[in-house]
């Protein structure tokens, strides 16, 4: 499925690589210049930029008032913050995890039923319910802890309870098990992403880019009428090498985020441990996959399906998504004995922009 080759070939492919400093997975390379041809003279490209949720974001759109929305913006990264995020104290996410409180939003109610439904879809890769055990192996806001084979059966056991949602009137009951803690890491972004998205459309902007953190939603086009240009980023071997772009997609109306694991890590007695947690063990994957990038209509379920395709692994990732989603546009990017190799769907490729 796809082609298979040696990323430092990709020449062959008829493919540019091209170096780049942006800040992380998925780096949306607005490449193109502003010119007056093509463009109607009230078209106003307006660039909002700034930190959030432990990362960075970047949306650029094209309004005929020249409206800014930089406050509501905002705004929306504060209450969704206040909603689902770990590293806010108070947030509802966190008293839900504490058993503080059962009752949530309809927001909270829909990023959690979504993620049970791709938990039942990629069949246990993608699951919410390890928020312990992120937090055990250091990769949330506690610090990590060692614990032993019997701590550890505990800990899977308590991601393995069920979580249920009630609808009780006007507002929604979560039901779980008291040791049970949710983390909504693995999709939060990319749904931020189609959060503004949708913001933007309601103000009648029909063209724009939103990154949050390197989860990319592109809607219409650029203002020559040409479909985004957005850089996929090659792995890094280092944690902080400078980044480079491996190659460039056109994207229009679809979403694209990159899932790795070469970045997000730390190391212990030699021994290298990834953020993303397999559910189905409990510990970092050790696989050689080094990223994965899904092209899909929606940020969030793309984010979901690039962390259950990082649990898989590039074979058991290609047999599902020939299974479930032949058309589905994927790269994965991997180690073989110490050389990056990259493998993509048939559907990625056509994306490609040489």
């Amino acid at each position: 499925m796809g082609v298979k080759m040696e990323l430092n070939s990709l020449r062959s492919w008829k493919l540019k690589w091209k170096l780049c400093a942006s800040r992380r997975t998925i780096l949306a390379t607005v490449l193109f210049v502003l010119v007056a041809v093509g463009c109607r003279r009230t078209d106003q490209p307006i660039a909002i930029r700034g930190e959030a949720q432990g990362s960075y974001y970047s949306i650029l759109y094209y309004d005929a008032e020249g409206r800014h929305f930089d406050p509501a913006i905002d705004s929306l990264f504060k209450s969704f913050d206040n909603e689902v995020s770990l590293w806010v104290e108070h947030s509802l996410l966190r008293r839900v995890n504490d058993n503080r409180d059962s009752v949530v939003t309809s927001l909270f109610a829909d990023i959690l039923q979504k993620s049970i439904d791709m938990n039942r879809y990629t069949d246990g890769a993608f699951d919410c319910r390890i928020g312990r055990l992120v937090q055990m192996w250091g990769f949330s806001f506690r610090h990590r802890t060692l614990v032993d084979a019997d701590s550890m059966a505990l800990l899977l056991a308590a991601a393995r309870q069920p979580v249920t949602l009630r609808n009780d009137g006007d507002r929604w009951v979560l039901q779980k098990a008291p040791e049970t803690e949710l983390d909504f890491n693995a999709i939060a972004q990319g749904y931020m992403s189609d959060l503004i998205g949708e913001y933007l459309t309601a103000q009648g902007i029909e063209n724009f880019l939103v990154d949050v953190g390197g989860e990319v939603l592109a809607h219409g086009s650029k203002p020559d009428g040409s479909a985004w240009r957005v850089g996929i980023e090659r792995p890094a071997e280092e944690r902080y090498s400078q980044q480079e772009v491996a190659l460039s997609i056109a994207l229009r109306d679809r979403s694209v985020v990159t899932s790795g694991s070469y970045r997000k890590f730390y190391e212990r007695d030699g021994v290298r441990y990834s953020h993303t947690i397999d559910p189905t063990t409990g510990h970092p994957v050790t696989h050689s996959l080094l990223s994965v990038s899904v092209v899909d209509s929606t940020a969030w379920r793309a984010d979901a399906l690039a962390t259950a395709f990082m649990v898989m692994g590039v074979d058991s990732a290609l047999r599902f998504i020939a299974q479930h989603e032949p058309t589905l546009p994927v790269l994965f990017i991997y180690d073989e004995q110490g050389t990056q190799r990259c493998q993509s769907t048939p559907s990625f490729d056509s994306l490609v922009i040489e």
